[in-house]
């Protein structure tokens, strides 16, 4: 190794790190082929966790020997190629199940260790990778999934995504971090890549240099979520395209040998940004950068949660992009492979995957949009969904995920749709539901967050039921949701939600955004509120 652990004497260290110094994670690709050849009871216990760092975990349950995969998607461009390569891949070994994640990546599922080397070479062939797509490492890198074409970015970011990505895949010098370390890099003014939740993020940024203005980037640090999130920090710098590179080694460097290795709950960047602080980091920065200049002027205007739905110009002239709802994230292996037909039909084969599980197809001639835009496939794949599906997210749940502690993805489809059926409002309202406190679907920045927990019922036993927690953002530097008390069987929150919006609907200002509600109102009145529906929905039940 090129590098000095110098944390390995500490004697404090979790059970995690202590087999991390005995073997870096990314030594199971040379393990795989053994446990492919000899089955799933070849892999010994204490190594199934290993596989993260190839991008799989067992799903639930894990002795059945089933593997979901992350495919990483750097700022979800995908080629026709790699579209047909990933669809053909979930097709053979995946049982047609299509996840686009919150962070841009493919999630695969039902795949057994006997199929896992021919789909890496089948990745490899087209330019793909799940390394690092879980572990203690760099993950997926978010970016503007509209870059290059964005009349809205300040720069294409595409190709300094591209250069991280890859600096950072298979290297072992970082595959030995404290924690998951997310990065996101966009010039997107609407914050496509909420910036404001990832370890570490690239915003745009002008500032004048030697009497020039000079485009670039505003560097945050410390966002997270789960069960004790934060927003991310701004460090007083200002970095030039050709130095993002340079700056993203020397952070991930302070993470992986200043970050915290005693308890895995507290092993986030962070935890060390909060402790130490912008001012303190800014220091320990330069100190393996040298110096940088002061910050230039913030150039992000609002935050559009990653939403593209419709029909848009392109910066190249005669080109649009169209922005199509995938509802909670899920295609099948056939669709994708006809919607990567369509894109190479009438564009040049690209398919681009967004942060709200949604997919944009680019580069499409003025001439073929309306004649695209009949292919009956974009029935239930629309540039123009109803506005609670529309704005939808979910994290995987106890289908497969052995964390989860409810269903998260097919209840979150029937409510948005059940929803949509029953109220009319003039405004998006993103319902993110979570099955457990790690947040994958972001519940802490949505309008109205749903987290699942277990609740005893005297009728039921342990029964699925929710929190809800509402007037999340990340515009204006963000705000995360505040909960409301109150635990909601999983069976009766149609219903509540139904009426909770009701009461949003006849109280709200015309256009006012729930966010805005929440603020005009306070939380008394909501929780006053919910009191009131969930007496009347037990009430109505017994």
């Amino acid at each position: 190794m090129a590098y000095e652990k110098i944390w390995a004497d500490n004697e404090k260290l979790n059970k995690t790190e202590l087999k991390k110094l005995e073997k870096d994670g990314l030594e199971i690709f040379k393990d795989i082929p053994h446990y492919a050849e000899n089955g799933f009871e070849s892999i010994p216990k204490e190594e199934w966790d290993s596989f993260k760092w190839a991008g799989l975990y067992l799903q639930r349950p894990k002795e059945d020997g089933y593997f979901m995969m992350r495919v990483n998607v750097p700022s979800g461009v995908l080629n026709y190629e790699q579209a047909e390569a990933l669809a053909s891949i979930c097709k053979d070994y995946g049982r047609g199940v299509f996840d686009v994640t919150t962070r841009q990546a493919i999630q695969f599922h039902w795949l057994e260790i006997e199929n896992i080397p021919d789909i890496f070479n089948r990745l490899q062939r087209v330019g793909l990778s799940s390394a690092g797509a879980c572990g203690d490492i760099t993950r997926n890198i978010v970016g503007n999934p509209l870059a290059g074409i964005d009349p809205n970015e300040l720069f294409d970011t595409e190709p300094i995504v591209r250069e991280i990505y890859e600096y950072f895949q298979h290297n072992q010098d970082f595959s030995n971090l404290p924690r998951k370390y997310k990065v996101s890099i966009s010039t997107n003014v609407h914050n496509a890549s909420n910036a404001e939740i990832n370890c570490l993020s690239f915003t745009p940024a002008v500032k004048e240099i030697d009497g020039e203005e000079v485009n670039g980037f505003h560097v945050k640090v410390g966002g997270g979520l789960a069960a004790r999130p934060y927003l991310a920090e701004t460090l007083d710098v200002f970095i030039q395209p050709e130095q993002v590179k340079e700056t993203a080694i020397a952070i991930t460097t302070i993470f992986r040998d200043f970050g915290y290795r005693e308890k895995r709950h507290r092993a986030r960047l962070k935890f060390l940004v909060a402790d130490w602080g912008p001012e303190q980091f800014k220091e320990k920065l330069v100190e393996l950068t040298g110096p940088l200049p002061s910050k230039g002027e913030d150039v992000q205007k609002d935050w559009n949660a990653g939403y593209f739905y419709g029909v848009h110009k392109q910066k190249q002239d005669g080109l649009n992009y169209i922005g199509f709802n995938v509802p909670v994230g899920r295609l099948d292996a056939d669709e994708v492979l006809e919607i990567a037909k369509i894109s190479k039909q009438y564009g040049n084969g690209e398919i681009r995957t967004c942060n709200s599980q949604n997919i944009i197809i680019p580069n499409i001639p003025d001439e073929k949009v309306d004649t695209l835009l009949q292919e009956k496939i974009f029935e239930r794949i629309t540039i123009e969904p109803k506005r609670f599906i529309a704005y939808s997210v979910s994290c995987t749940g106890i289908e497969f995920c052995n964390l989860a502690l409810v269903e998260t993805k097919e209840r979150m489809r029937r409510i948005a749709e059940y929803l949509d059926e029953q109220i009319r409002v003039d405004v998006p309202i993103r319902l993110h539901m979570v099955g457990c406190p790690n947040s994958c679907g972001q519940r802490q920045i949505a309008d109205i967050g749903l987290q699942g927990i277990k609740m005893k019922s005297k009728e039921k036993g342990m029964i699925e039921a929710f929190e809800i927690y509402v007037g999340g953002t990340l515009n204006d530097g963000g705000k995360f949701n505040e909960k409301l008390k109150g635990k909601i069987d999983g069976e009766h929150l149609p219903a509540v939600l139904k009426e909770f919006l009701v009461y949003f609907k006849e109280a709200k200002i015309p256009g006012e955004s729930f966010y805005d509600f929440v603020g005009r109102l306070g939380i008394e009145p909501l929780q006053e509120e919910l009191d009131h529906i969930l007496g009347n929905v037990t009430e109505n039940v017994s």
